[in-house]
């Protein structure tokens, strides 16, 4: 129950952040993309993410400038009450408008099993307009992705 409750209060706090963020050059956005079904093992023993996991990315600032960034898994209903997520990163990717990768900030790979597993990012002054991604990594493997469009 207090997962559903964080989900709640972040896609609640997720909704203000959007409509009271302010006009003109700054920007807010807020995106989530569905955590798929998957097994897979850790130390001889399978591991299973069930449906109802969201991974949401948030970011702020002003046209290449990033002041704020953040990405994070919120499960609910049965998913809450698996182990959650072991050996587990998340990274930050930046992308020019072909879609060409120019700047990784490469999480810290936690060994502990977490079923909510979040990082933050420091602010970043992008090169180049295009897109900023975030990615979760489950024991070395590349499962949820969500980007946001860096533009004029």
């Amino acid at each position: 129950m207090h997962h559903l409750t964080r989900l709640t209060t972040t896609l609640a706090a997720a909704g203000a952040l959007v409509l009271t963020a302010p006009t003109g050059a700054y920007a807010t956005a807020v995106g989530s993309a569905p955590v798929r079904t998957f097994e897979y093992s850790v130390g001889g023993m399978t591991m299973k993410i069930p449906t109802g996991c969201m991974f949401t990315h948030i970011i702020r600032g002003s046209g290449r400038n990033i002041t704020y960034q953040n990405a994070g898994v919120d499960c609910a209903f049965v998913a809450a009450l698996s182990s959650g997520f072991c050996n587990w990163r998340i990274d930050f990717t930046y992308a020019d408008t072909d879609n060409r990768t120019y700047r990784t900030s490469r999480g810290k790979t936690h060994s502990e099993c977490k079923i909510d597993p979040m990082r933050s990012n420091s602010p970043q002054k992008l090169r180049r307009y295009g897109k900023a991604c975030a990615h979760l990594f489950v024991n070395g493997v590349r499962r949820v992705s969500q980007c946001h469009h860096i533009t004029k």
